[in-house]
């Protein structure tokens, strides 16, 4: 099931509840990420499913675009 009720077809970009988009049939990703909480009891276990702090995970990190720094 889907984390968040409201969801978005990544192939045409229409919103729906469903996992698959009803017009094109393209796989649907959630809109809003998943509310942040300090006491999250399964976090351990999400950081060790991602491979959290290895090099081939912090490759994948966004970084600052270079026309962006502040003067």
């Amino acid at each position: 099931m889907a984390r968040t009720r409201l969801q978005k077809c990544t192939a045409c970009g229409e919103y729906g509840l469903g996992e698959e988009c009803k017009d094109c049939g393209g796989k649907m990703i959630t809109v809003a990420p998943l509310k942040f909480s300090p006491q999250d009891a399964q976090g351990a276990r999400r950081r060790q499913r991602e491979n959290a702090g290895s090099d081939e995970w912090i490759q994948k990190l966004p970084t600052p675009r270079k026309g962006d720094e502040e003067e």
